[in-house]
């Protein structure tokens, strides 16, 4: 019975920890509702039920990082570290960033608003299939560009690389790239470099970083292990221009 009220107040702080994360965005709707706008909220049951929906997925997330995503990635740098495969460790790195953006929700859903926006610009045909085919090249172009960026991220923590000499370079090559992107194109690739940092990609690289910086001898985690997120969200602006370029021409 101990154990059950144990949980059950575990739940109930944890239940408050997410509703205080919550809560700036509930007050400044209701602000807006009650000052500016001034009329009645419209489904405020479903509104209601909906937020309390938001809190408890809040909670039980947070939570599946801490007891899942962040020990996965941790385990495998220890891991893979140990056994002294460079060629192993950064398949993993690279297989690690494409497959967690590849499956990002933000990017699925970006992609397809792209490739409906373009569809009615005349950029592309307006058939599902065109449009489909688009939205697929973009978040394949974007998987690419994370797994390629996580990988040099590992390098940097291996070689002991300064993090400000590759991204000051990689904003120079955006910027170069810039100059010759289809400006349809310019947008959306500033756009997708925040979407592909999100719910799924950032615990489990961030993880790795730490791990890795942990695990090898004479780096510090603190100043070392993290940085790899940067990177994650810098190359895919590069790409998707580059697929402007190849896709648009």
């Amino acid at each position: 019975m101990s154990r059950v009220i144990a949980l059950l107040y575990l739940a109930i702080k944890k239940l408050r920890v997410a509703l205080v994360d919550v809560l700036p965005i509930i007050i400044v709707i209701g602000f807006f509702q009650v000052a500016v706008i001034q009329q009645p909220i419209p489904e405020f049951g479903s509104i209601i039920v909906g937020s309390i929906f938001v809190v408890v997925g809040l909670m039980l997330f947070v939570e599946g990082l801490n007891m899942g995503l962040f020990p996965i990635g941790e385990t495998m740098a220890n891991s893979l570290t140990r056994k002294g495969s460079l060629f192993w460790l950064l398949t993993f790195a690279f297989a690690l960033g494409f497959s967690t953006t590849v499956a990002e929700p933000a990017l699925i859903a970006v992609a397809a608003e792209a490739g409906r926006i373009a569809a009615e610009g005349g950029l592309i045909p307006g058939d599902s299939a065109s449009i489909d085919r688009y939205a697929l090249g973009m978040r394949l172009t974007v998987a690419f560009s994370v797994g390629f960026a996580i990988l040099i991220g590992v390098l940097r923590i291996l070689m002991g690389w300064p993090i400000y000499y590759l991204i000051i370079g990689g904003y120079i090559g955006v910027i170069m790239v810039t100059f010759y992107a289809p400006e349809e194109i310019i947008g959306i690739a500033y756009d997708v470099g925040g979407v592909t940092t999100s719910t799924i990609t950032v615990p489990l690289v961030t993880a790795l970083g730490v791990g890795l910086a942990r695990t090898i001898k004479g780096r510090k985690p603190l100043t070392e292990g993290f940085g790899l997120i940067a990177f994650a969200s810098l190359t895919p602006m590069i790409f998707v221009m580059i697929y402007g370029l190849i896709y648009f021409s």
